[in-house]
């Protein structure tokens, strides 16, 4: 016999009313940890709706295109579960199994707190606007690369799955900077060199590496290679606008952090991640005798050009000097001493010119320099072959670059054309990237010498058990 249904009365809450919504402040909180994570900066694309994916990352093993992250139930995140949220961002594992590529940092993600995964969860989920256009651009890379499968060893031997546990002998403030920078800000994702595996390597945090073209500096707490001898209100002024005069400026991928993270961070998350910062071990570069940020003075050539060539004359642009002057001296002063304000930075105690390696100052030239502090645009325009002003060729890059580093900046670093024609396709590739060629037909090779040995060993049984045989 059917048993009739309770009366109205007797119903259960969980019947009657809807599921609750997150909680206001859950949401609100989860906006600005996906401020302080900078998920903005990769999930959406130039001139993408926010989150929806499309972003192409210049990886050193090929293109990786980011994906919609919004609450789309077709296109992005919308039919993930909690749990599902929590091992993408941590553990690097879709929703329907598949394996994230590190350049998205789960690595550093690994580390928040299930607090702060709810939190983000419940941003994303109740906050963003759904997009439901499937990303155009889908990620391809070479073989191996491709067989994301293999991202399951590389975790098993690299992935640090430990949460964040604050260090009882440490202040509550350098904690909290700890967990910004490692984990939600994950400034080891860039500033940490990297091993043969692209995983970084054990014992060098924060002790500078290349990206791309471009090289995020040592930012330990040493006071010759790293920031320590930077002041606490320096560090601060660089991380909420880019720059910090007579120390250095935000370019590349630091001008997009500053950006869309750190300038919006509270105060007291700032000053905690500088506080932390002190205390990273130091990493000494035994090559570097003095901090890049000390080089240099004003000086300038202007005088001795004048009247140097005629006002019609062809070819004339064939001189750092010459080429300074045409191109950089207008904003940077003829005297390299910069703009009033310093939006356009002084060119000597200047980190990217002081530097032993000449990557930011030709990337500089070659891509440009933007960000946005506030309502205000932080321009140098691009010289490569996108140059709104004029394309340089490598040529005259090499010739401008040295030209500064020998009048306001370090003069022992020389640029060459080939090292500028290398910074155009994306800096130097490391070992892994340009063995691919190559680990496709030695894995044939391997495969065809197994199949022999194994050919060999059938043919050696199969005689020696002939010969047991008794002919009748």
């Amino acid at each position: 016999m059917t048993k009739p249904p309770a009366p109205a009365s007797q119903a259960s809450p969980a019947s009657s009313t809807a599921p609750a919504g997150p909680a206001k402040d859950d949401v609100e909180s989860g906006r600005y940890l996906a401020i302080a994570a900078d998920c903005m900066a990769c999930h959406t694309a130039p001139t993408g709706k926010p989150y929806a994916g499309g972003y192409a990352i210049e990886s050193p093993l090929g293109t990786i295109y980011a994906t919609n992250i919004t609450p789309s139930k077709t296109a992005g995140i919308g039919n993930y579960s909690e749990a599902q949220f929590a091992r993408a961002l941590r553990e690097g594992v879709r929703a329907d199994g598949s394996h994230l590529y590190p350049a998205m940092p789960y690595t550093s993600y690994a580390m928040l707190t299930d607090s702060d995964v709810h939190k983000l969860y419940s941003y994303f989920m109740h906050a963003v606007e759904p997009v439901d256009t499937p990303t155009s651009s889908q990620t391809a890379l070479p073989f191996p690369f491709n067989v994301r499968m293999s991202m399951l060893a590389w975790n098993a031997i690299f992935l640090d799955t430990r949460r964040f546990v604050p260090d009882a002998a440490k202040s509550q403030q350098i904690n909290r900077g700890r967990y910004l920078a490692e984990g939600l800000a994950h400034c080891s994702a860039c500033h940490t060199p990297r091993n043969f595996l692209m995983s970084e390597k054990g014992g060098s945090a924060l002790a500078g590496a290349p990206l791309g073209s471009w090289h995020a500096p040592n930012i330990t707490s040493d006071k010759v290679s790293g920031v320590g001898g930077w002041s606490d209100a320096e560090l601060v002024q660089y991380l909420k606008t880019g720059h910090a005069e007579g120390k250095g400026q935000a370019g590349g991928a630091m001008a997009e952090a500053v950006t869309n993270s750190f300038q919006h961070l509270r105060d007291d998350d700032v000053a905690a991640m500088v506080a932390y910062l002190r205390t990273v071990p130091p990493v000494r570069d035994n090559a570097q005798a003095q901090p890049a940020y000390s080089y240099g003075k004003a000086a300038s050539d202007e005088p001795a050009l004048r009247g140097l060539n005629g006002p019609n004359e062809h070819d004339s642009l064939n001189s750092g000097a010459v080429l300074f002057s045409g191109y950089c001296a207008s904003c940077h002063a003829a005297s390299g001493s910069g703009s009033s304000g310093q939006d356009y930075p002084s060119l000597f105690h200047n980190t990217t010119t002081g530097a032993r390696n000449p990557a930011n100052l030709v990337s500089a030239i070659l891509y440009g320099v933007e960000r946005k502090i506030g309502d205000k645009e932080i321009l140098m325009p691009r010289f490569d072959a996108h140059s709104y002003v004029n394309p340089l060729t490598d040529r005259q890059i090499a010739l401008i670059a040295n030209y500064v580093l020998k009048q306001y900046g370090n003069p022992d670093v020389q640029v060459s054309e080939a090292y500028v024609a290398q910074a155009r396709k994306g800096g130097e590739q490391p070992v892994l990237a340009r063995l691919q060629p190559f680990i496709a037909p030695a894995i044939g090779v391997a495969v065809l010498l197994l199949l022999l040995l194994l050919l060999i060993a059938v043919a050696v049984v199969t005689v020696r058990r002939r010969r047991r045989i008794p002919f009748k």
